[in-house]
């Protein structure tokens, strides 16, 4: 039990009261840095020590951080910021004395005094058109007679071993995942090395994923020579994969692999150009290509759909090919494929209205469509609204559903929620570290809070993994805004050249590359292309291409003005 300046924050059971003795409602990562606080002895926490703590493992960005700071001095009453100090050069403490105390003894040692509901989808504060917070703790004492009633049914499962499974009494440790040694048969001099560290870099992003545990293979002696080769220990699945080399290419061949039994979970193959230089970055492609599909195959398998939200037998296939295609489009967006995959979809949650995979999917299409201004006023409302609802109910559903987390934080995205999105984005790479579409979103977010060398730093890491490639024109252009938005003309034509060349139909890449050529000084180009984002979204003028502003950074809204004015001066319409 620790005390300090009249709260009480009791460490058994994760909880800070106040003076009146009534609990302090604080979600579980900021009770989490008021305890490191509580506990640091007055020292000054750098960020990086206390986004370790509080995040380990995982990536996000010192808006998380931030946001729990503010969340501790709403909920201690420190307004004027004399509690939870910033400290010179960075860093927080906590300024004020800290006594300690032995809490009492628990009463019952064989039953936690705490019961609570699953953990949030999201480390988002709630937010106008955010979900409702999906954690309410729920804390009672238990009594003597419920400890011996909780004993009987114990002893009475424990009778039933054969009957009942390990897991319906004890929570289950994360499944083991073991990355094996890539075989190199690519008859090359470089494929030795090259397998090695295509092999480390994949253990390294499997070892970042939230709800899995990765664990070294076995050594085992062959005439006198270590072998890294042998399973695991106790492993539940394995990675395997073969590194394959022609005149064209380098290819890699993986596979998820059931330990006990043997059984192939998932295949994938993925090729990176021969002729490429930069040895990192075929590398980087390679491992991206296989453990982008991997994690989210593995994702598929370790969070399946609640039993009242299962496909029906007879439509499964079609179910899956409705969402495939969908995500396609999604990724490379045109309104024409846009129009065809929100029909498809929508026709097939009218034959399967409870499927709630198909309705997230809608969602996420459509979320899409009101970040590229495809919906009215009226309509972009209406999507928001249904979205917001869907979305709650598959959060509660699937906590830590990769296209679910994917939705939801386009959905923040969309309602410019900038801050939420970038810890929702986060989540969603802490189950998939190669997600393209995450990192573009978190880029997003980056772009409108006007941290625009931290948004080019994604959009260029997004670009290093290009998974799914389908997805590739998305950073392109985001790299070239954010270009842009630096003021650097001349730097951004090759980002958005590149990602017009991809996906050629957006109006709104048009009128940025406009923007571009402006700044170069090249009006004739300029003009050109203002022409071109004209003829695939008529009407547009100064006052509907400009961003939204809500909740916008002051930095970004005024170099947003001032790339529109660029596009202004190279013939956009004013009214």
């Amino acid at each position: 039990m620790l005390r300090f300046a009249g709260f009480e924050l009791d460490q058994q059971r994760a909880e800070v009261r106040g003076a009146d003795g009534v609990a302090i409602k604080l979600r579980p990562k900021t009770f989490e840095m008021l305890r490191l606080f509580a506990t640091s002895g007055g020292r000054v926490l750098t960020k990086q020590e206390l986004m370790e703590a509080v995040w380990p493992n995982v990536h996000v960005g010192e808006d998380s951080l931030f946001q729990c700071i503010r969340e501790l001095r709403t909920a201690l009453g420190d307004e004027r910021r004399q509690l939870i100090k910033l400290a010179s050069g960075g860093g927080y403490l906590l300024a004020a004395e800290v006594a300690a105390e032995q809490g009492a003894a628990l009463e019952l040692p064989l039953a936690e005094p705490v019961k609570a509901e699953p953990a949030p989808p999201t480390e988002a504060v709630a937010a106008p058109l955010s979900p409702r917070p999906l954690l309410r703790g729920l804390r009672r004492r238990v009594g003597i007679a419920a400890g011996a009633g909780l004993c009987a049914m114990i002893l009475g499962f424990a009778a039933a071993v054969p009957v009942w499974k390990p897991e319906l009494l004890f929570r289950r440790a994360p499944p083991r995942l073991a990355v094996m040694p890539i075989v190199d048969a690519s008859n090359d001099p470089r494929g030795a090395m090259m397998a090695a560290e295509v092999t480390s870099r994949l253990t390294d992003g499997f070892a970042r994923i939230q709800n899995v545990s990765v664990v070294a293979p076995r050594s085992s002696a062959v005439a006198g020579v270590e072998k890294a080769s042998a399973p695991a220990a106790a492993s539940d699945y394995e990675i395997r994969g073969e590194l394959h080399h022609s005149d064209q290419s380098w290819t890699l061949r993986a596979r998820i692999i059931r330990a006990g039994t043997g059984e192939v979970q998932s295949v994938v193959a993925t090729s990176v150009s021969a002729d490429e230089a930069d040895a990192q970055l075929q590398q980087s492609r390679l491992v991206a290509g296989v453990g982008h599909v991997l994690a989210r195959r593995l994702n598929d398998t370790l969070e399946p759909s609640a039993p009242s939200f299962r496909t029906r037998g007879a439509s499964a296939g079609g179910d899956k090919v409705a969402i495939e295609q969908a995500i396609a489009s999604i990724n490379q967006t045109t309104r024409e494929r846009f129009g065809m995959a929100q029909s498809m979809l929508q026709k097939a949650l009218e034959d399967d209205p409870d499927n709630l995979d198909i309705a997230v999917a809608l969602s996420s299409l459509q979320l899409r469509g009101i970040q590229m201004v495809w919906f009215s006023p009226e309509e972009a409302a209406a999507v928001e609204a249904k979205a917001n609802a869907t979305l709650e109910q598959a959060l509660r559903s699937k906590p830590n559903s990769i296209p679910v987390l994917e939705a939801y934080c386009r959905f923040l995205s969309a309602t410019n929620h900038f801050v939420e999105s970038l810890v929702t984005c986060a989540k969603a790479l802490s189950f998939d570290p190669w997600n393209g579409p995450a990192l573009y979103l978190i880029g997003l977010g980056q772009i409108h809070l006007g941290r625009f060398d931290d948004a080019l730093a994604t959009f260029r890491q997004a670009d290093r993994y290009d998974t799914p490639p389908s997805s590739r024109w998305t950073w392109l252009l985001g790299a070239g805004w954010a270009t842009l938005l630096k003021g650097q003309g001349e730097e951004a034509l090759p980002w958005l050249q590149r990602s017009i060349a991809i996906t050629s139909a957006s109006g709104r890449s048009h009128m940025l590359l406009a923007a571009a050529y402006h700044r170069a000084g090249r009006s004739e180009e300029a003009k050109a292309a203002i022409e071109q984002g004209l003829k695939l979204r008529p009407g547009t003028n100064r006052q509907n291409v400009s961003p939204p502003r809500m909740n916008a950074s002051p930095v970004f809204l005024a170099a947003s003005d001032r790339v529109v004015q660029s596009m202004v001066d190279a013939g956009l319409p004013e009214q």
